[in-house]
C-alpha cells in the first residue's frame, strides 16, 4: 500500500460502519438466543412476520423483501411447511405462482415470536429517546438505499 492510500480505519466514517456491522451481528445473536425456546431462528421469524403482514405473498415477492435468493427460500420453506407453520397454495390466476400463508399454528407461533422480539427491542433501546431512534432509522434506510443501488448497478 503506498503512502497516499488511506487505510479503512483512517476514514472518518469507519467507526460508524463498524458500529453498524457489530450491532447487526449482536442483534442477530441476541434474537437467536431469545427465540431458541420457540425452535426458530431469525430467518424463520423474518418469513413468519412477512406472512403475518402480507398474507398470500408469493415466494418471489418474499425473497425480494428479505433480500435472499430463491435457494434460501427453497431450503427454509419446506422446513416450515413440515412443522405446519406455513402452507403454499397455487395462485388462482397463475398456476406457476405459489402463494404463502400462515397456518393457525404458524400464526400463534408468530405472535409469540413477535412478543419476544418486541421485548428485546424495548430492553435494548428503552434508554434511547424516540427522536434518536427515528434519526437512526432514517440514517440506516439511507444506507440500505445506497447499498441496494450498488447491488443493482455493479461497476
Amino acid at each position: 500500500m503506498n503512502k497516499n492510500q488511506s487505510l479503512p480505519w483512517d476514514h472518518p466514517r469507519f467507526r460508524s460502519w463498524i458500529a453498524v456491522a457489530r450491532a447487526c451481528q449482536l442483534m442477530q445473536q441476541s434474537l437467536t438466543r431469545s427465540l431458541a425456546d420457540l425452535d426458530i431462528k431469525p430467518p424463520h421469524l423474518d418469513i413468519l412476520v412477512n406472512l403475518y403482514r402480507f398474507e398470500g405473498i408469493s415466494q418471489q415477492e418474499l425473497a425480494r423483501k428479505l433480500l435472499v435468493g430463491r435457494s434460501n427460500m427453497s431450503m427454509l420453506l419446506p422446513q416450515m411447511e413440515k412443522r405446519d407453520l406455513i402452507e403454499r397454495r397455487g395462485d388462482a390466476r397463475d398456476k406457476r405462482v405459489l402463494r404463502l400463508y400462515l397456518t393457525a399454528e404458524g400464526r400463534t407461533l408468530t405472535e409469540a415470536a413477535m412478543a419476544i422480539q418486541t421485548d428485546l427491542i424495548e430492553r435494548t433501546l428503552s434508554d434511547e429517546p424516540i427522536e434518536q431512534c427515528m434519526a437512526t432509522a432514517t440514517s440506516m434506510e439511507r444506507i440500505i438505499t445506497v447499498l441496494l443501488q450498488d447491488l443493482r448497478d455493479p461497476d
